[in-house]
């Protein structure tokens, strides 16, 4: 005979499980062509990924402004910016939030580089940092080549030093140095 507590802890136990891990969203990978995107930055312009097709690797890295962790993450990129700039790369930050509170968020912390928009999660949703339902995005950091597809997707950002990683990576990648 089976013990009375054992179906609803076999539920409970797979409830759990599920709750624990990563959403099943796209799955993009290196080699991939990179989703097009065409997003508002919080420099007033609108910025895609075909004006750099063919003239710079684009990094863009999805965060989620509501969040203090996003203060450190973005303050290190910012931070890093210089050595970062020595790459011949146009990089941003993105995050599903209004172009509103994103334009608050970057004049807070004196941003030198532009936070895209995306509230209507289609570019967050094709780029698989969200289901098309989930508002906070994944914190994944695509490096996009020259020729449009993905290089590489860092799934394990760390916040404190995400601008020196950035950096390192580009390095790594061999993407081409900013002419003087």
């Amino acid at each position: 005979k089976q013990h009375p507590l054992a179906w609803p802890t076999a539920v409970f136990a797979a409830v759990i499980a599920l709750l624990g891990t990563a959403p099943a969203f796209a799955q993009l990978k290196p080699g991939d062509k990179a989703p097009a995107f065409k997003l508002d930055g919080t420099d007033g312009k609108t910025h895609q990924l075909t004006d750099h097709v063919g003239k710079r690797a684009v990094v863009i890295a999805w965060t989620e402004i509501v969040h203090t962790w996003v203060n450190e993450a973005v303050h290190f990129f910012r931070e890093n910016g210089k050595a970062i700039r020595k790459f011949d790369v146009a990089y941003y930050t993105a995050s599903c939030d209004s172009i509103e509170v994103n334009k608050k968020f970057s004049k807070t912390l004196d941003l030198d580089f532009p936070i895209l928009s995306d509230p209507s999660l289609k570019a967050a949703t094709a780029y698989g940092v969200s289901d098309g339902k989930r508002k906070y995005p994944a914190r994944w950091t695509f490096y996009i080549g020259k020729d449009g597809r993905i290089l590489h997707i860092d799934r394990k950002v760390k916040a404190g030093q995400h601008g020196v990683d950035v950096a390192a990576k580009l390095a790594e990648l061999k993407v081409a140095k900013r002419k003087k």
